[in-house]
């Protein structure tokens, strides 16, 4: 596979999670670990099919460092997520958990061959701007409070586990795409304990719900996590970051379409600086 198809594949995975936020709210109150843990198994079982149609089970079996460097990545990100949500105002945890994909961009630069240059840290910056201002036109943002220092670090520590478990990937080009499965499913298994022991259980109460839980297993939660894999593997790592930043945008975008939100001049801003980004970052 070359270089520029494992990168459309890896955009395969921005345009995914693109879908998250309209899916996520048509589960109702589905609290969030029993959401994490259900998509995740469905998500996981979307992986075994393509194991057994492909290699076989036998790709799940891999040394306990990938497992390590998988599970890490897919759980670690989403316990300390939900956390820095409970313990911080939700646009500002979000605003700096979504500092993932400049960090991306810089921690490509220890990669071998990285050949970080000053266009993709001008792409990333501009990135991070058009998400802020897109949260600042949402009116959501109240500043920074010492006294929620603790949700600011976890949401920190979440971008830093994604946008290291992304980079990192590089690193295990020898474990198969299929072997995600297993991740998946050893992430459902945690978040499920994590429910148990923190939240109080709420199924999806209606066909419609349980579609959308469906469909966020399969999509977002699903097909998105093998593909960003083969992205961060074979792909572009520095220009996989920088696109990273449209998801929010194509997010609202398609949340003005349906109707859960408006248009408004901080969404056409936020699109003209990411595009403008991602355009900076291809200039060689």
């Amino acid at each position: 596979m070359t270089s520029a198809a494992a990168t459309r594949i890896g955009l395969l995975a921005i345009l995914l999670w693109a879908t998250l936020a309209v899916l996520t709210a048509a589960t109702g109150q589905v609290p969030p670990f029993l959401l994490t843990a259900l998509t995740f198994a469905i998500g996981g079982v979307v992986g075994v099919g393509a194991a057994l149609a492909g290699p076989g089970l036998g790709v799940l079996k891999q040394r306990p460092l990938a497992y390590l460097h998988g599970v890490g990545g897919l759980f670690g990100y989403h316990f300390l997520y939900f956390t820095a949500l409970k313990w911080a105002p939700a646009a500002e945890a979000g605003l700096i958990a979504y500092l993932w994909p400049l960090l991306i961009v810089l921690l490509s630069a220890f990669l071998p061959g990285g050949g970080l240059r000053r266009v993709h840290v001008i792409g990333a910056l501009m990135g991070f701007a058009g998400t802020v201002v897109l949260l600042l036109g949402k009116g959501g943002f109240t500043g920074v409070e010492m006294r929620f220092a603790p949700g600011y670090l976890a949401a920190f520590a979440c971008a830093f586990i994604w946008s290291s478990y992304s980079v990192a990937s590089r690193h295990f080009v020898d474990v198969p795409t299929q072997a995600v499965a297993g991740f998946c499913l050893a992430t459902a298994v945690l978040a499920g304990l994590c429910h148990l022991a923190l939240e109080r259980t709420v199924w999806p109460s209606s066909a419609l719900e349980w579609a959308a839980v469906a469909l966020l297993g399969i999509g977002p939660v699903g097909l998105a996590f093998y593909t960003w894999d083969i992205g961060m593997k074979r792909g572009d790592v520095r220009f996989l970051g920088v696109a990273s930043y449209a998801a929010p945008v194509l997010s609202t975008l398609l949340l003005v379409a349906t109707g859960f939100a408006a248009p408004s001049w901080s969404l056409a801003l936020a699109c003209a600086l990411i595009v403008g980004g991602a355009f900076v970052a291809t200039r060689r």
